[in-house]
């Protein structure tokens, strides 16, 4: 087994990048767990019945790993296939007798989101947008400059409408819009976030936090918009429990702030449901700066697990 696990990974591999999305009500997370349905199973266990005919079925990593019951309209993920399984995924040549080798590895990485989506264990709640040839240096996680989250709540005020509970915190008490947005104009910038995350061991807490603002939309709902270069355990949930308290009055806009230089979790605020998160969008450099913002991630960050989560 061993020699035949060294003999898979010599075999040259060609990297492609999955845009896909998902309803996170009833997944626990991205993260593969035994025995519990996680985005990540899936979408493995949907590569594994694809690739069954063409050696081990590949692993994939993700831009930004999600917590149970987070959604996500925007993920990224890669994955490298050998040869044998690029070749598999041409079926052009079944029951012709011969290979049509003029298929192009475009057209070869298009069938493979096809295919995924058309397994019957890759339900309505998870679908794959596209399957592309990754650029040189491409890497989901550490290439990434930035992720983009929003938080929805239908306070008070606002229409609450069934059809969107799965990605709408209902609050029961009203919100000051304006208080929201003070206090979240504080905590933006290059920080150590470590008082609004829960810790990892080795995992460092210091993020650039690029935009945290909130609006209204037409229905009333609010929705909270937050942007950085990576995201720490629960990051975007506690910024947003913090704001929720401000703005029903139960924290001063300054406190949020003073909290943040106090470098500790704090019991004065609530870290927000999973439901009302959705990670919107994941932003890369240009092609020729993929393998450069890859190499500065690790060098800043490093390898430790579960770094980016919410």
């Amino acid at each position: 087994m061993e020699l035949q696990r060294l003999v898979e990974t010599a075999k040259p591999r060609t990297r492609l990048r999955l845009d896909f999305s998902y309803d996170g009500a009833d997944f626990q997370g991205w993260a593969k767990q035994p025995g519990l349905r996680t985005v990540q199973g899936e979408l493995e266990k949907a590569l594994a019945t694809v690739l069954q005919r063409y050696g081990t079925p590949p692993t994939l990593t993700v831009a930004g790993r999600t917590d149970a019951g987070v959604h996500a309209l925007g993920q990224v993920a890669h994955l490298d296939l050998t040869d044998e399984q690029l070749v598999g995924l041409d079926d052009s040549h079944r029951g012709k007798g011969k290979h049509k080798p003029d298929v192009s590895l475009e057209a070869r990485a298009a069938r493979l989101a096809r295919r995924l989506n058309g397994i019957a264990g890759l339900s309505s709640d998870l679908y794959v947008k596209s399957a592309t040839i990754a650029p040189p240096g491409f890497d989901a996680r550490f290439s990434a400059t930035w992720r983009r989250y929003e938080y929805r709540i239908s306070d008070r005020e606002a229409e609450r409408n069934p059809l969107l509970r799965h990605q709408t915190l209902w609050y029961p008490k009203s919100l000051d819009l304006d208080a929201m947005n003070a206090a979240a104009a504080t905590l933006t910038g290059l920080h150590d976030f470590a008082a609004y995350c829960r810790p990892r061991e080795g995992a460092t807490t210091i993020r650039t936090l690029e935009d945290f603002s909130w609006t209204v939309d037409a229905s009333g709902v609010k929705v909270a918009r937050v942007k950085a270069d990576a995201f720490c355990h629960s990051m975007v949930r506690a910024l947003v429990g913090a704001s929720v308290a401000v703005g029903e009055g139960n924290l001063p806009v300054g406190r949020a702030a003073e909290i943040l230089d106090g470098g500790r979790r704090t019991n004065e605020f609530k870290v927000m449901p999973a439901k009302g998160l959705t990670l919107i969008e994941v932003g890369y450099p240009d092609d020729a700066g993929l393998a450069e913002r890859a190499e500065l991630t690790r060098q800043r960050r490093g390898l430790t697990p579960r770094q980016d989560a919410d």
